[in-house]
This record gives structure tokens, sequence and C-alpha cells, in this order.
């Protein structure tokens, strides 16, 4: 999954979980209705100032929308559903792995080590948010 399909799904999940329309959230934004539903289908690429103020106008902070983005991509691609050709056996011994993700919100060492290393976002922590766990 690209970075832009994953972040566009993201948004938008929270757009329609608010009840919020793409006219009502591109007002707040100050950005095009156009380009705001272009963003959401990952048809074009959010700049950063461009992805803030979406996420101020969604009531919502970067650093989690960005940490959704990157277990989404985490999830599909330990699932293999980053790949362009994805067998049926590969998906299913994947599964497992993807669930636990998913269930959990954390990556064990088994499954980071399955994890292409140019799919990984990494996040900086704030001053006062505790470091992660995992590494």
């Amino acid at each position: 999954m690209l970075l832009r399909d994953a972040l566009g799904e993201t948004l938008r999940d929270a757009r329609t979980r608010q009840n919020r329309t793409l006219r009502d959230v591109s007002t707040a934004a100050n950005v095009s209705l156009g380009y705001l539903s272009e963003v959401e289908r990952g048809r074009k690429e959010a700049s950063s100032e461009l992805l803030a103020s979406i996420c101020e106008a969604l009531d919502l902070e970067l650093a989690e929308v960005l940490d959704t983005v990157s277990r989404t991509i985490r999830t599909d691609a330990v699932a293999g559903l980053g790949k362009r050709e994805v067998t049926a056996n590969s998906s299913k011994a994947a599964a497992p792995a993807a669930a636990a993700v998913k269930a959990n919100g954390a990556v064990k060492a088994s499954v980071r080590a399955a994890i292409d290393p140019s799919l990984r976002i990494v996040l900086p922590y704030g001053r006062n948010r505790p470091s992660p766990s995992v590494r």
C-alpha cells in the first residue's frame, strides 16, 4: 500500500466517523473540496502543511494520524498486501501475524524482521511522550 493511499484512507475514515462532509472539512482546512477528495482517494500527495491543516480541521493530532498510517502500512506489508502479486499461500501464511499486529497495535521482533525496511515509517516522540517499548 502506498503512503498516500493509507493516509487518504485514514483521513476519510476520521471524517466519516465524525459524520462530516468533504465540503465542511475542506472549508475548515482552507483547501479545495476537489483536492481534499483527491487526497482522500490517494490520488494526490498532501504536503506537510496541508496535512497539518486537514488534521486541525478534523481535530486530530498529526502524530496520531501518522501512527495509524504507519500501522496500516505495516499490517498490509506483513499480510503481503503491499506487494503487487500476492499468492493465496503467502497471504494465508501472513494472516496470523497481521492479526496480531492489528490486535496488539505493537509489532514483535519476529514480525518486524519480516517487514521490508523501506516500508517502515519512524515517528519522533514528543517530550511528554514515553519512548516506544519495542524498537
